[in-house]
Order: C-alpha cells, then structure tokens, then sequence
C-alpha cells in the first residue's frame, strides 16, 4: 500500500456560485408564502357571500341586514329550515331539479363520450369539417334559435313536460369537444391492438376507452349536473304547471310572495346551492384530474 492509498479524502471545495444558494432558497420561499396567502385572500373574498348567505339564512328576518352587518347571528335560528318547508313546495322543486340534472347528465356522458369516440378514432371522409361545424354551435347564442326550438317542443307535445328539458340538453357540443381531446391523449396503439385482436369499434369504446376516461367522464357529469340545476331560463319556458317547477322557478315564486321574508329567501338559496356542493366535494378529485389532463397529448 503506497503513500498515495492512506491519503486522506480531501474536503470538497464549495462552488462560488452556491454561496448565494441559501439566500435564493429563502427568496423562494418568501414568495411562496405570499402567493400562498394571496390565494387565501382570495379564497376568503369568494367565499364571502356564501358564508354570509348561510349566516343569514340562520338569523331572524329583522336581523339579516342589520347596520353594522353582524357575520354571527345573535340568536341561531334553525326554525327557518323548518318553515320554508312548511311555506313552499321545496320537495317538488327539489325532486324535479334532481331529476332532471341526473337525467341530462347521464344522456350527455353518454351521448358525448360516444361522438366523440368517433370524431376521435374513427376515420371517415369530412370527419374533421363536421366536427368543426358541430363544435361552432357552442358559439351561437341560445336566444337566436330559441323561438324554433319552443315551436318544435310544442308541435312534439313535449312543451310543459320534463321531457322538453331532457330534449334539449341531452346532447352538447361542449361534452362532445371535451371528451375527443381526452380520448386523443389515449395511445392508439391500445385500439390498434384491440382491432388485431378481432375487438370491434364498440367494444374498443366500451372496454378502453371508457375505463380509461374516467376522470374526463366525471367532469363532463360535474359540469352538466351543475348547469343543470342551475338553469333558469329553460324550465322558465317550457314548464308551466307548478307541479312541474325546478328549484330556480319555485324560489323565484317564493320570493314573489314572500318578498320581505328575507331570513327564508337566504334559508331557500342555502338548500339549492348544497346539493351543488356536496356534489362538487364529492368529485373535485377526478374532476381537477379530467380537466388537467384533457387535450394534453402523450
């Protein structure tokens, strides 16, 4: 054993350049922190109304808007959960808006997944040209053909029945642009493969491609139960008989007669927004990872 062997390691000298290592690693991370709490700030702001919503929706009607605003209620009140179900038709209202959102939003997971399965792998002369004229119906205001399609539903004997709603919300163009820019961040090679294996079109879309596109079908479902029970203006025109209302059209004629009960008009918006939420917490998993990963190629 030489000299050279029971030398010992000599020390690592540090770079230059890492002397400033420790200051950008806390330069870093105070930049961080405050992203972090500008996005809290924000958070808050958005937030805001509907804490105030529901604080009031539990406060006495002479004291929701009280001046100085108090964002705790003095005297809880749950009673008012209680009489809005006494004074309204909420069952109906609920009952007929969770059927309709269901409905729709399984006809256009179904609808939209299909088409676009075919606008995405399956290759035929004008494919593209009919996939742009689809999609460009999403830019036509509703209000242009809205007349036409009142005349249509009526000539049908569709018009005041919940039939007209599923008509003319199950299918859309958006779902179905949503889903072809999903199932072409898919392999091809899966479908190709499936096809030498003797797997017909429709069982390439039912047993890959469906399985594989489950995040993009729960944000399709999210996004149409959302819309859904959120729409106005279409229950607005076709359904007529009370007991045919949606929570939209019921909370509109409760404010019409009970216009000064404030503390009931916030206790009514509290319950049409939570099924929304309890439904959004349920799956903002696979719909954070549906929108992220559609129209990302690889």
């Amino acid at each position: 054993m030489t000299a050279t062997d029971l030398s010992l390691p000599t020390p690592a000298v540090a770079a230059p350049g890492n002397r400033n290592a420790p200051r950008r690693s806390v330069q870093s991370r105070g930049w961080r922190l405050v992203g972090y709490a500008a996005l809290v700030l924000a958070a808050a702001g958005l937030l805001l109304p509907f804490y105030w919503m529901v604080v009031a929706s539990l406060k006495t009607n002479s004291d929701v808007f009280t001046i100085p605003i108090t964002w705790l209620p003095d005297r809880v009140v749950w009673r008012n959960y209680l009489d809005i179900w006494q004074r309204s038709d909420m069952t109906t209202w609920l009952g007929n808006t969770l059927l309709l959102s269901v409905v729709v939003s399984l006809l256009q997971v179904v609808t939209g997944s299909f088409a676009a399965y075919g606008f995405a792998r399956v290759r035929f002369p004008g494919r593209n040209a009919l996939f742009l004229a689809y999609v460009g119906t999403i830019a036509v205001p509703w209000q242009s053909y809205m007349i036409p399609q009142f005349i249509l539903m009526s000539k049908l004997q569709l018009s005041n029945t919940l039939w007209s709603i599923v008509a003319l919300q199950a299918f859309g163009a958006f779902g179905v642009f949503l889903m072809k820019q999903f199932y072409e961040t898919i392999p091809e090679e899966l479908s190709e493969s499936a096809r030498v294996d003797g797997l017909s079109e429709f069982g390439i879309y039912r047993r890959i491609m469906l399985p594989l596109s489950r995040p993009a079908l729960a944000s399709l479902a999210l996004l149409t139960f959302v819309t859904t029970w959120n729409d106005y203006l279409g229950p607005l025109i076709y359904l007529r008989s009370p007991e045919l209302r949606t929570i939209q059209l019921g909370l509109n004629t409760f404010i019409s007669q009970y216009n000064a009960e404030y503390a009931l008009i916030m206790t009514g918006s509290v319950l049409s927004v939570l099924p929304v939420a309890v439904i959004f917490l349920l799956g903002q998993r696979y719909f954070i990872e549906g929108i992220a990963t559609t129209g990302l190629k690889g």
